[in-house]
């Protein structure tokens, strides 16, 4: 099989604004930002909004067969220069052999721009191969948790706004990697600052997107590090208390990834160096290593081995397994009790 191009939204952003079009984009994958994105950049500025009437069409895939789709891309424009064919739910196509003929020969006048969610094409098949060949083969993959600060920071420092640390990692923490959500929570941000003063604090976040400033992952995070037992325990009670604020279960991912990272701090072999351990741990900079740095005075080894095989049952029981009873808030109090003594 052929090596497929590398592409890249920014990439893919930057011949568009530069008006380089490709006959064919091939929009898939599980994160659906992106996809949004490019289909949505190619639908508002390729035509003048007097060339849409007859030039841009929407399609959805499980109305159409591949060789209709292929029938509509070999149209001329009318008194434009391109038409623009937008394929929603591409994954609906049932058979896609009409297009891998079709990108042969492609129309170039034609931008056709099919959005497939949830899912990829079977890298294997040929009509794979003539997509990325013929134009833009995109897959856009879930960030993970790691990326979702830098992705916070650079997303309003386009908007012309700043943000420090902690409140990137809170408002990551509280809303994951869903970024349709995460963006639509950042606009309420900007939105709420005043022209004179576009810096997001935890207070604005607290007050903006309803995350307490005192009391969250991050700051349960911070507490256990330091083995603040008050603190810890505090936010644990808070959460326990005010289900509504959010599940104490959304803290498990970020502390066995936490731990995990620790227990792999111990192997570094210049574990004192914040620098080679933010490199070591793949960290996004130095200052991201204090934790770890912390956690390494804070815990042994082998603690650290037995806490990540507690989060372990501790999951397991919170999905039902060998738990008959016990509510959510007891199981993170007997997980935080077992960290913290």
């Amino acid at each position: 099989m052929a090596e497929l191009k590398t592409v890249t939204y920014d990439g893919i952003m930057r011949d568009l604004k530069a008006r380089k079009y490709s006959p064919i984009y091939y929009l898939m994958g599980d994160e659906p930002y992106y996809i949004d994105k490019i289909a949505d950049y190619i639908a508002e500025n390729v035509l003048a909004p007097e060339e849409k009437d007859f030039n841009q069409t929407v399609l959805f895939g499980s109305d159409v067969t591949a060789a209709q789709v292929v029938d509509a891309a070999k149209r001329y424009p009318m008194m434009s220069e391109h038409q623009v064919i937008i394929v929603k739910e591409a994954q609906n196509i049932k058979n896609l052999d009409a297009l891998d003929a079709y990108l042969k020969n492609p129309q170039m006048s034609t931008v056709l721009v099919m959005c497939h969610k949830n899912g990829v094409l079977d890298r294997r098949k040929k009509v794979v191969s003539a997509i990325s060949r013929a134009g833009v083969l995109f897959e856009s993959k879930k960030l993970r948790e790691r990326d979702l600060p830098p992705f916070i920071e650079n997303y309003l420092r386009s908007r012309g706004a700043s943000i420090d640390p902690k409140s990137q990692q809170i408002i990551a923490d509280s809303i994951g990697t869903d970024l349709l959500r995460l963006v639509s929570e950042l606009e309420k941000l900007i939105i709420a600052m005043p022209e004179n003063d576009k810096r997001v604090t935890p207070a604005i976040v607290e007050q903006q997107i309803g995350v307490s400033k005192d009391f969250n992952s991050f700051e349960l995070r911070d507490a256990i590090v330091n083995r603040n037992v008050f603190k810890a325990n505090q936010i644990v009670k808070y959460f326990d208390e005010n289900p509504k604020a959010g599940s104490i279960y959304s803290f498990l991912p970020m502390l066995f990834n936490y731990f995990q990272n620790l227990l792999l701090a111990y192997y570094c072999p210049q574990k004192n160096s914040p620098e080679q351990l933010a490199k070591w741990l793949d960290l996004r900079n130095s200052w991201a290593a204090k934790d770890y740095l912390t956690g390494m005075r804070n815990y042994t080894g082998m603690k650290v081995m037995q806490i990540i095989s507690q989060i372990r049952v501790t999951d397991a029981k919170s999905k039902g397994l060998d738990n008959p009873n016990t509510p959510a808030g007891e199981l993170m109090k007997e997980l935080l009790f077992f960290i913290l003594h």
